[in-house]
């Protein structure tokens, strides 16, 4: 937050003359540091705090003089606390125009005494949802007088000063001691700018819940920008970077640059692909990403083998590519990265050891970014439960520009758990080649449609993207296995499929190629040839339920 700094009272002619802060009026949720904020009001500036429920018995207990908000408007607290602040005495001392002569007649005729200045902050009502309300639990956290002064305060900031965030608390106080007790306009305004972000922000959480998080008849969605871009896709557009205010810890949005270049809008494209299948996979595992779509991926026994796996399933498009780690960054693993003389546009991981970035400062072009930790797959700020039913775990909204519009859709932040899967055919698969169908299933989908992924042991060896039919993205993953495998190619390979085989040719070309294993969501009206295919072939063909198109 930044405040404003100029010498008090000392303006130019036509501007307003800064009103000293005589009477606050407090009511907070998080009371961090409400007890000194008061007190220095109270004993520095001469201020009368009035103050409302628990807010009141916090700041009495401490031993400072508080007055009761019954005391102002002449109405108790009632209906379980859901009508206190509404009342013309509030919120006329809250937005009568000091400059405006007839609003302060008014006031005095009604007995209403300014307030100058009101902190407070609102019910948490998304974390009473993360906490795993009920509905009538989440109803009675939807704040109605909170919202209400804040507001009210905020639309005067010529007259009121209005403070959400108790960050803010220590400026505050600092500009009312050079102010000899007021604030500047400039302040105030920049406070009111954040009310309106928040009651917005506020509102639009509500709604979201009452409408069970699908698109209503009108999203709202607040962003913060975290920097401009040089560029976006191409030099001749402009672009920035925005992130979700309550953007959760571990993402890409919220990680720290340890050094490197300005991410570019395209860098910022591929690390959030990249991050994105890195989460999806168990155990010690690497992704690294080339124009968004896995070009390499593994996962092993340790950070250097994961890599050193996933380089070697297309050394030749990892190369100027994106690195994603879910695991701690070790000096073994840098090494390894120059060894293989891998030029990397970005490196995202958990974190970093202090050795391995001494040798990554031997590159100081290439980004590093660390999250700070993993949320797993399906894990999101929005996220308060999984159904049990369906494992859909509701994300926040996905959206795509058109002409003239956007698409909005949650997220594909689905988590399935294997054991309901089912084998369509005759033919069932071994434990080792289960675990490489969950695998490879795991990084299709991260995939571009349509997307055919094979893998053995773990491994990517061949990935098949973006192509207008299923059976050529196939022969695309086969060919890359002969590149990667030359003795054996995609011999011995599972494959996944990110939707449904239509027709038989795509299972026979994988099984012309050696490929054992399939597993695909199914579904199709083919369903019974593909599988009668599949049986006669000898192939296993594993049905996973649901689909995972990328386009």
């Amino acid at each position: 937050m930044i405040i404003a700094r100029k010498r008090p009272n000392r303006l130019t002619k036509g501007a307003r003359v800064n009103p000293i802060i005589k009477r606050a009026l407090v009511s907070v949720t998080d009371k961090t540091g409400i007890v000194d904020f008061c007190r220095s009001l109270i004993e520095e500036f001469g201020i009368e705090v009035v103050s409302t429920g628990g807010t009141a018995a916090v700041l009495a207990e401490a031993g400072l003089a508080v007055t009761a908000i019954e005391e102002v408007t002449g109405f108790p607290e009632m209906m379980d606390g859901r009508v206190k602040t509404l009342h013309p005495k509030v919120h006329g001392g809250l937005l009568a125009r000091r400059s405006n002569e007839a609003h302060m007649k008014a006031a005095a005729e009604h007995g209403i005494t300014a307030i100058d200045l009101v902190v407070v902050n609102l019910y948490a009502f998304e974390a009473t949802l993360a906490a795993g309300a009920t509905e009538e639990q989440a109803i009675e956290n939807i704040d109605i007088g909170g919202p209400s002064m804040l507001r009210s305060a905020a639309k005067n900031f010529e007259s009121v000063c209005v403070v959400t965030d108790p960050a803010a608390y220590d400026s505050v106080l600092a500009e009312m001691r050079a102010y000899a007790g007021a604030t500047a306009l400039e302040t105030r305004k920049a406070l009111a700018t954040e009310v309106f972000a928040l009651t917005a922000r506020y509102d639009a959480a509500i709604a979201e819940y009452l409408t069970g998080r699908k698109p209503g008849e009108q999203l709202t969605i607040e962003l913060e920008k975290v920097q401009d871009l040089r560029y976006g896709e191409n030099p001749h557009q402009e672009a920035a970077f925005y992130r979700y205010p309550d953007c959760t810890e571990n993402t890409l949005a919220a990680a720290e640059k340890l050094q490197g270049k300005e991410l570019s809008y395209n860098n910022i494209l591929d690390t959030d692909a990249a991050w994105s299948a890195v989460r999806e996979l168990p155990g010690v595992s690497c992704v690294i990403v080339k124009h968004t779509n896995p070009c390499g991926a593994a996962t092993a026994d340790d950070v250097v083998s994961a890599y050193q796996r996933a380089w070697e399933g297309d050394p030749i498009s990892a190369f100027g590519g994106i690195i994603a780690i879910n695991r701690p960054v070790t000096a073994a693993l840098v090494q390894a990265i120059y060894d293989n003389k891998q030029f990397v546009e970005v490196f995202i991981a958990p974190s970093f050891e202090a050795d391995a970035l001494e040798l990554l400062a031997t590159k100081p072009n290439m980004r590093v970014l660390a999250t700070g930790g993993v949320n797993p797959p399906g894990d999101c700020s929005k996220c308060s439960d999984v159904d049990a039913s369906t494992l859909l775990c509701k994300g926040r909204y996905s959206l795509r520009s058109v002409e003239g519009g956007v698409l909005a859709q949650i997220e594909d932040v689905a988590t399935e758990d294997p054991a309901g899967f089912t084998v369509a055919g005759k033919l069932q698969p071994t434990e080792s080649q289960l675990k490489d169908l969950v695998f490879a299933w795991k990084v299709c989908k991260s995939v571009k449609s349509n997307a055919i992924t094979l893998a053995k042991d773990q491994m990517l060896v061949g990935m098949g993207a973006g192509q207008p039919n299923r059976v050529n993205s196939a022969r695309v993953a086969i060919a890359q296995a002969e590149i990667v495998c030359p003795d054996t190619g995609a011999a011995g390979c599972v494959a996944a499929s990110d939707a449904f085989i239509p027709f038989p040719d795509t299972v026979e070309v994988l099984a012309a190629a050696g490929v054992k294993a399939i597993i695909h969501p199914g579904g199709s009206i083919r369903d019974e040839e593909v599988v009668k295919v599949a049986d006669d072939l000898g192939v296993i063909l594993v049905a996973t339920g649901r689909r995972h198109f990328r386009h």
